[in-house]
């Protein structure tokens, strides 16, 4: 049994340890990098102070290692003091049988994340977003933020894991098969409720209905052979300064939403090209593109956790009962670490339609110039890094770093070509 113990810890205490250090090396690349840079940092992004990026991109690292580590204890804590085999005899002393049993630990297991990422949460907003003049948040739309959010990753929890562990019990050898058409099942049907029924919850949406900002919108629609008609803009400045747009659901449900503040800031041609981006994805398959390796990654999951439930020495570890949520939740504490392992697999079909989607753009635009003011604008508002290391790149960008968008977008003029250091090649750490 010792030799499960040092894998399991080896797994999740070293990729925990491997990310920090990552997390770490990419701070201090970027850090350099912006020295190097510095005058085609202030040109092209209009920021005075680089150094400000390199603080701000530190303290968003800091605070992720710290709620990292604490995350870690705890499972650990959890684990090994028998706490966990504690909550597990005192849920099935209820005898509310498998499936309810297991719903109830789930949505426990929901509720005390929640509750345990709050402080980082609060910390990140009111002291680090704060500093860095980004938080327009009241600590009261916060705390409600958080019982609503709570509530909701409850209530899909319940949804989810009824499912999934009545599928174990009612057709225990293609439990598998059935838990991911649910998970499908549930995600084309997010497409639909999030828009018209979460978000609102959270934000007012204002339907752009006539003026500059309308005109705009069509003309990006009409170019890109697109209809729509629901075109809104978000209050996302109640909460933060950070800009950004999205287009999300299909069929009739489909909507773009602005937010307010990329509405103040950008031109109306930026704003265009951010649009003629987003639509992109859907004009180019991306979004089922995407929703179909989403698919194939849950599925392998799935078929793992259904070989490690089967074993006894998943539950022998921790003296835990042979039951199939117990099985479920500690085999996915040893898959956590694989799934962030391989998380540049999905990455790079992130960034093959990331490019292609900046490619259309710039077509539909007549040139790529309005793109490259965009996500100029957006990378130096948002204080974003523009140099991440390679490595870090690859295991967290599903985007393609800045310097790397601008000199592709504009070799697509005409090949024309702009003189832009290379985001993965500006020194050696």
């Amino acid at each position: 049994m010792i030799v499960y113990h040092v894998a399991f810890l080896i797994l999740f205490v070293g990729t925990a340890a491997f990310f920090t250090l990552l997390s770490a090396l990419n701070v201090r690349h970027g850090r350099r990098a912006l020295d190097r840079e510095r005058e085609w940092v202030r040109d092209r992004f209009a920021l005075d102070d680089p150094d400000r990026v390199a603080a701000y991109q530190r303290a968003r690292a800091r605070l992720s290692a710290a709620e990292t580590w604490a995350f870690v204890a705890l499972v650990l804590a959890v684990l090994y003091s028998g706490a966990l085999a504690s909550v597990v005899d005192a849920l099935e002393s209820l005898g509310y049988g498998p499936v309810l049993t297991g719903t109830l630990f789930f949505v426990g297991v929901v509720v005390a994340l929640q509750l345990f990422s709050a402080p980082f949460d609060a910390y990140g907003t009111f002291v680090v977003e704060e500093r860095f003049d980004f938080n327009e948040q009241t600590p009261g739309l916060f705390v409600k933020d958080l019982l609503l959010g709570t509530a909701i990753a409850a209530a899909f929890a319940a949804v989810l894991a009824g499912g999934v562990l009545w599928f174990v019990d009612a057709v225990p050898t293609y439990w598998p098969a059935a838990a991911l058409a649910l998970y499908a099942a549930f995600s084309l049907s997010m497409l639909v409720i999030y828009p018209r029924v979460i978000a609102p919850l959270f934000n007012d949406f204002e339907p752009v209905e006539a003026g500059d900002l309308r005109e705009a919108v069509e003309r990006v629609f009409e170019r890109a052979g697109f209809s729509c008609d629901g075109i809104y803009v978000m209050d996302a400045s109640k909460r933060s300064s950070h800009s950004n747009a999205y287009f999300v659901g299909f069929g009739r449900t489909k909507r773009v939403v602005l937010f307010d503040t990329l509405v103040e800031r950008m031109d109306l041609p930026e704003i265009e090209a951010v649009l003629a981006h987003e639509l992109a994805h859907w004009k180019k398959a991306h979004v089922w593109k995407g929703f179909a390796a989403g698919l194939v990654r849950v599925g392998a999951i799935l078929l793992a956790l259904w070989l490690l439930i089967e074993t006894t020495w998943l539950y022998a570890m921790f003296d835990l009962p042979g039951t199939a949520y117990v099985g479920l939740a500690v085999g996915a504490l040893w898959l956590r670490p694989l799934a962030r392992l391989t998380r540049p697999l999905e990455n790079r079909l992130s960034l093959a339609h990331e490019r292609e989607a900046d490619a259309f753009a710039t077509d539909v635009m007549g040139s790529g110039e309005p793109l490259v003011e965009a996500l100029c604008r957006l990378t130096s508002e948002n204080l974003s890094n523009p140099f991440p290391h390679p490595l870090y790149a690859t295991f967290h960008y599903t985007h393609p770093p800045i310097p790397d968008r601008i000199r592709y977008i504009r070799s697509l003029d005409d090949g024309a070509t702009e003189e832009a250091p290379s985001a993965g090649a500006s020194g050696a750490d």
